[in-house]
């Protein structure tokens, strides 16, 4: 497992409970960026990458988020309770990945836009090797992927979401992607 040197000690990397993804999502979402997204393969091989961007979707309200458009069988997964996997397959090609945050019933996620490595969310579900057949998990109680922190808190710049042009200027234009700043 990956360690980091913190002031003379080794801090090994601790996996997120419930009670972190249990808040508003503008609030988990820029403090994702940093932590290490861990996926362990059937071979017990550990990929993992760290979180460099995320983005917010804020309930049935914000119209870039699923839910604007109603509880549907696709959006089912947003009402749930905080820290569940949402997959989805974008374009009919890339797998993209949300956790779910705050209140069960307020539908609301953050999307795991790139990693340090890995820019955007396809690369990066790509990479770790992520399907639609994680869609519904837990990243609090799966054994084959969850987010941990070691600790590492990068320096953070804001922007507007990307590729949500449908959802009118408002949205559009809400600085809610959080960007690790020492990342290019």
């Amino acid at each position: 497992m990956y360690h980091r040197r913190i002031e003379g000690d080794f801090m090994t990397p601790i996996r997120l409970t419930e009670s972190f993804y249990h808040r508003d999502c503008l609030v988990v979402a820029p403090e994702l960026v940093g932590k290490l997204l861990v996926r362990q393969l059937p071979d017990g091989t550990l990929l993992w990458e760290r979180i460099a961007e995320t983005e917010a979707y804020r309930g049935q309200e914000d119209l870039a988020c699923h839910a604007s458009k109603g509880r549907t069988p696709r959006t089912e997964l947003l009402y749930r309770e905080s820290g569940v996997i949402y997959v989805y397959l974008c374009y009919g090609i890339h797998w993209l990945m949300n956790v779910i945050t705050g209140e069960k019933e307020q539908p609301q996620g953050v999307l795991l836009r790139a990693g340090a490595v890995h820019s955007g969310p396809a690369k990066l579900t790509k990479f770790l090797q992520i399907d639609g057949t994680f869609n519904g998990g837990s990243f609090v109680t799966s054994p084959v992927l969850w987010i941990a922190d070691d600790g590492y808190r990068p320096p953070l710049r804001t922007d507007v979401r990307v590729g949500i042009d449908y959802a009118g200027e408002h949205w559009k234009n809400m600085p809610w992607r959080w960007i690790d700043a020492t990342e290019k």
